[in-house]
């Protein structure tokens, strides 16, 4: 293998004069690379991994700096210190009232944490002969409104080739760097695509799992259905706005893959389960129908409010997991 990480500026926001740096993993040889943005919420922007003799990227995301600024979907997105919906975006915590920034207004919620357009620095880049990893971490001092806890969030990103297909490797932890305990839950928003191929002609196969019963109007959970045994679902015609408590052993991993029959090809996402692990999913299908939300969670949605989930981190501990992606 022949592995390099390139950067080069990819745009400029309003009011800094310095780019905003795109960094690139790339496999020399066959082709295969990732591109993540640290500065810009640290999310992973392109994938394309190879199947047979085709290389075939495999992530819809913004093709500009404008436009992931006004991207309102969260593509690619890391979801820290928690996934989806906050009810009226109060919480309770040992004994303390908390209102964080509503960003959902239609909703009355807040979605999907603060950390999805924070500037991260690289603080690691590592090359060997079957792996190449960009590490990247944002400080937060604890000065959000309505988050007033203190951590350092740290995310890997690879490209590995072992014995199988070349996989990408997204690994996270938070450190709790304050004097307290916080409350914390991870998500991980991707838009899986074949070159924007309709969903229509798109089968997902989903674990065991419990679907998570949502009021309509503000998308908080009310309940649970029964649990649903892992098969091929058809996409045709069918909307996807749901999510899914996963039915897991105590330590181990669970597959989400996304067939494609036209391009002979299937995604697999890979998601870490067990305590404190990433044992929720949500499958969503935009209304461009283009590509295919698959975003793996720690914790259920409402976490802060219904503790499903949450994991309570106590000073100088981490919190941590893995999500690896595949093409076979």
């Amino acid at each position: 293998m022949a592995y390099v990480i390139t950067s080069e500026p990819f745009g400029v926001l309003p009011d800094q004069y310095d780019p905003i740096i795109e960094y690139t993993i790339k496999d020399t040889e066959t082709g295969e690379y990732m591109t993540v943005i640290p500065g810009y919420g640290g999310l992973l922007r392109r994938l394309a991994l190879r199947k047979d003799e085709k290389l075939i990227p495999i992530l819809h995301a913004p093709t500009s700096l404008s436009s992931l600024v006004a991207d309102e979907m969260y593509a690619g997105a890391l979801l820290f210190p928690y996934p989806s919906r906050i009810k009226h975006g109060t919480y309770s915590f040992e004994g303390s009232d908390h209102a964080l920034r509503l960003n959902e207004m239609n909703r009355d919620n807040s979605i999907h944490g603060f950390i999805s357009d924070k500037e991260f620095t690289v603080v690691n880049k590592e090359v060997t002969s079957t792996e190449a990893c960009l590490t990247i971490r944002y400080q937060h001092k604890g000065d959000t409104v309505g988050y007033p806890f203190p951590f350092d969030f740290t995310v890997s990103y690879s490209l590995r080739k072992t014995a199988g297909p070349t996989t990408m490797h997204l690994s996270y932890e938070a450190l709790n760097t304050g004097s307290v305990n916080c409350p914390v839950a991870f998500g991980w928003h991707p838009y899986f695509t074949f070159n924007g191929q309709s969903v229509d002609t798109l089968t997902i196969t989903m674990p065991d799992r419990a679907p998570i019963v949502l009021d309509q109007k503000t998308m908080i959970p009310t309940g649970r259905e029964a649990v649903r045994e892992k098969e091929p679902l058809s996409l045709n015609g069918v909307q996807l706005d749901n999510a899914y408590e996963l039915k897991t052993g105590e330590e181990g991993y669970l597959e989400t893959s996304l067939r494609s029959d036209a391009a002979n090809a299937s995604i697999v996402m890979r998601q870490q389960t067990g305590p404190g692990k990433l044992n929720y999913l949500v499958c969503f299908t935009p209304p461009r129908r283009d590509s295919v939300a698959i975003e793996p969670l720690s914790a259920n949605v409402d976490s802060f409010n219904n503790g499903e989930g949450l994991v309570v981190l106590t000073p100088g501990h981490t919190f941590c997991g893995d999500i690896s992606v595949r093409l076979e």
